[in-house]
């Protein structure tokens, strides 16, 4: 058995090791026995998205926490950010989200919140993983009369739209506004538009019909080119795309243009901090963040910080720092004064208060921020050695850093979730920049491809 968690928990194919129900099983008991030195019978939720490995993991997560003794609450279908908050709401000791996020549907994860509602510590995790792998499970077992129960929590859907809205400023309304949402066919599927209707706009929803197959193809956060073509179809103001797991949000104007996460970023930063409320006027974003946005945070008086990539780095960073509002350009963005994770709706309400305090539609917004030209391609890879030992790849990209003199950069990782590298480049226009990817993508593809 190899490592389990990755950057951001266990992630693997569905019915595949490590995501199976045995280790599903293991994971439960592990970190109902750790919470055990805290209470005797550890409370843990268990939420998911709309992927039909759900159900085995949820079954195998609830039978490792009862069999060591915990209390599962099942919430059924939940946004990430939903999960995070109903434990937090309950007070309970830890909550355990099923889901691969923007992933496809033969993709599971498991992640898991702490009682405070934020995700765990790397020692945290790796804890849970010694007990997994080499813990001998088995031998901490309770008697038969200590095992634990499992409830399924009905209610859980109103309480979390009821705390989404309260986010949104009660001096405004949605009225006369009219939404395009695009719930992936995940999580948000039943959240999202009733938030929205409650709070006064006139919604038109697509991909909300969840088959346990259909979550992110080709839709949502990733794939918004239906979502934009509706926009504009309707009339309406604004586009709202989510992911599968509801976490991370991508806009689209009124005039079918998108929107990435570093434009949602400095639009509501900028607002903040005009409102006075912009903590210490720092603004956490990551390597991977368009270069344009720090010089328009430079612009604005903003201060701009890189984390490495993945929302637990972000939250870590605007933690130590003193920062209010964090994201990513992917879309997933942190408001710490209204919760302690990435959430999609809560995003997309701050934005659109944002629109109607100033009254400006979303296309004169986005202009905030000028976007260089960049270019992102995802190389499959069958392993990942460490990129500075393979000496084609350090010099192909010390050429291109070469012929770029200054006016560009070159970042290339491994994604944290799945078997990729990934290879940016930003140049002074699209031909050169795309040119400059593709050369050292190939050189990745004919490495370790």
């Amino acid at each position: 058995m190899g490592r389990l968690f990755g950057t951001d928990g266990i992630r693997g194919e569905a019915n595949r090791y490590p995501m199976n129900s045995q280790i599903a099983f293991l994971v439960g008991q592990a970190i109902t026995y750790i919470l055990k030195k805290s209470r005797a019978k550890p409370r843990i939720i268990i939420g998911k998205d709309t992927r039909i490995s759900g159900y085995m993991l949820e079954s195998s997560l609830e039978a490792g926490i009862t069999s060591m003794g915990g209390i599962s609450y099942l919430v059924g279908v939940l946004p990430t950010p939903g999960i995070a908050f109903i434990t937090h709401s309950m007070r309970s000791d830890a909550g355990i989200v099923i889901s691969a996020s923007h992933n496809p549907y033969q993709d599971n994860g498991i992640k898991i919140f702490s009682g405070n509602g934020f995700k765990l510590s790397d020692e945290q995790e790796e804890t849970i993983e010694e007990l997994i792998l080499n813990g001998n499970l088995s031998d901490k077992l309770p008697p038969a009369q200590d095992m634990g129960r499992a409830y399924r929590l009905d209610d859980v859907l109103g309480r979390y739209i009821v705390f989404l809205k309260n986010t949104f400023p009660r001096d405004l309304t949605m009225e006369d506004l009219k939404i395009v949402i695009d719930t992936a066919n995940g999580a948000t599927y039943k959240v999202a538009p009733i938030a929205f209707f409650e709070l006064g706009a006139e919604i038109e929803v697509i991909h909300n019909n969840p088959n346990g197959l259909n979550i992110n193809e080709n839709c949502g956060s990733q794939h918004t080119y239906d979502l934009r073509k509706k926009v504009v179809e309707s009339g309406a103001s604004i586009g709202l795309a989510f992911d599968g797991d509801g976490d991370r949000l991508i806009a689209v104007d009124e005039k079918g243009d998108e929107l990435t996460g570093d434009q949602i970023l400095i639009i509501c930063a900028k607002a903040l901090k005009e409102e006075g409320r912009l903590k210490n006027d720092l603004v956490v974003s990551t390597i991977m963040s368009n270069l344009g946005l720090s010089i328009a945070c430079k612009r604005y008086g903003l201060r701009c910080h890189a984390s490495k990539v993945g929302d637990r780095h972000v939250l870590e960073d605007m933690q130590r720092l003193g920062a209010v509002i964090g994201g990513e350009q992917s879309g997933h963005m942190i408001f710490l004064d209204h919760h302690t994770t990435g959430d999609g709706i809560i995003t997309a309400m701050q934005l659109i208060a944002v629109m109607l305090r100033t009254g400006k539609p979303l296309s004169e917004l986005a202009k905030l921020m000028e976007i260089y030209p960049q270019k992102i391609i995802n190389v499959p890879v069958k392993a990942k050695p460490d990129l500075s030992t393979i000496p084609g790849v350090v010099d192909a990209i010390r050429q291109i850093e070469a012929e770029l003199k200054g006016n560009g950069r070159v970042l290339v990782r491994y994604s944290g979730t799945q078997n990729m590298c990934r290879v940016m480049v930003e140049g002074p226009s699209d031909e050169i920049t795309e040119r400059y990817c593709k050369q050292i993508a190939d050189v990745i593809q004919n490495e370790i491809g």
